[in-house]
């Protein structure tokens, strides 16, 4: 008969409150697989493996909402758990160590009387920024199938493939032989078990030779590029195909097409200064732009996924797997939440917007350049 641990040892063993596995347990994060004969909670080695996980997460930073999407996530088993979050915890290591090198080395300097400049004070503590939002991926930012298959069909025939800026690798064809570059060690470590193999190195500076690959491809990433032109010159350098989804930031006024950026996120505008214009970054490529209608219920979570599901705004897991709302502030996003909570509240929303209500797919700027 399998040995159960009662709700004290449970808290006992994993320095926690009881009040605190109660409180998973109401809200369905973990729920304990019996009862005692007194009716107290009671956890078997399979529960005592998922509070491992959940109090692992919790400890890197996660919200309970994103750590039960990684848990109940049906593609990731306990081995996978592990090797996530190895890669986590190997990342905030060598980053807490390089932090503590870089604070020797100011604390040295000061001692001579010299002073740091402003750009070196910050480098100590600025994060990339997928750093920062990459740990929230695994919960909303997953394939959808219909734009996948877009990107695969404008793949051709191409047999070995790059994926530059790849992230978790959500658009990686399963059927080809593909590399991966990240510079993100955050993202990296999210990469499933069995996924291509991953290369540190940015787009600008891609450590293959020419022609080295069939396809090059990259799919939301080229608005983090520090200069975008110059990793699309490098994709086209070492393929001979490349295939980019993008956005067109130039089309159309940006803040009117998509209501989030008109009415409550004026400074979504900001973000767009200095962005290259799609014919600048068709010419990169010597590619042709096409339009990617985003579908009412896009499984991937980014910016404008939710157009016609303004409550999923709302939630913090959905906001912090997003860049933009990363790089406008927490008090533009406040602000932002803040006026759509209550205008949702009242039916203004529904009101302003009731045209999209019955869309199965709108174009907000989505590109899918194929060169």
């Amino acid at each position: 008969m399998e040995e159960h641990l009662t709700v004290g040892r449970v808290a006992e063993l994993a320095g926690v409150t009881v009040r605190t596995l109660h409180h998973y347990d109401e809200i369905g994060l973990l729920r304990p697989s019996t009862r005692t004969a007194g009716g107290y909670r009671a956890y078997s080695a399979a529960d005592v493996e998922r509070l491992r996980e959940v109090l692992a997460y919790r400890r890197l930073g996660f919200g309970l909402g994103e750590i039960a999407a990684l848990v109940d996530d049906p593609a990731t088993d306990a081995v996978a758990h592990l090797y996530r979050l190895r890669g986590l915890l190997v990342d905030q290591r060598d980053r807490a160590a390089a932090m503590v090198t870089a604070i020797d080395r100011e604390l040295e300097a000061r001692a001579m009387g010299i002073r740091t400049t402003p750009e070196e004070q910050l480098k100590m503590v600025g994060p990339q920024l997928y750093d920062v939002i990459g740990s929230a991926y695994p919960a909303t930012r997953r394939t959808e199938p219909r734009i996948a298959a877009r990107i695969w069909e404008a793949l051709g025939d191409a047999r070995t493939v790059l994926n530059v800026g790849a992230g978790t690798g959500s658009y990686e064809p399963h059927d080809r032989d593909v590399t991966a570059v990240e510079p993100s060690a955050v993202m990296r470590a999210q990469r499933p078990p069995g996924a291509a193999p991953c290369v540190a190195a940015a787009a600008e500076r891609l450590p293959f030779a020419d022609g080295s690959f069939d396809a090059a491809m990259a799919v939301s990433t080229v608005h983090h590029w520090p200069d975008p032109v110059a990793g699309l010159r490098e994709m086209r350098r070492v393929a001979r195909r490349v295939v980019v989804v993008t956005y067109d930031a130039y089309g159309t006024d940006p803040r009117q097409r998509f209501w989030l950026t008109r009415d409550y996120l004026p400074e979504f505008s900001e973000l767009l200064v200095g962005w290259p214009s799609l014919a600048e970054l068709t010419s990169a490529v010597g590619g042709r732009a096409e339009p990617v209608m985003i579908p009412w219920d896009c499984a991937d979570g980014f910016f404008e996924a939710y157009w016609r599901r303004p409550e999923a705004y709302l939630e913090e897991r959905v906001r912090r797997a997003v860049s933009v709302w990363a790089r406008v502030g927490p008090e533009a996003e406040q602000r932002a939440v803040s006026r759509l909570r209550d205008d949702l509240s009242s039916g203004r929303w529904a009101e302003r917007n009731g045209d999209i209500v019955g869309l199965e797919e709108v174009e907000l700027g989505l590109r899918l350049i194929v060169a």
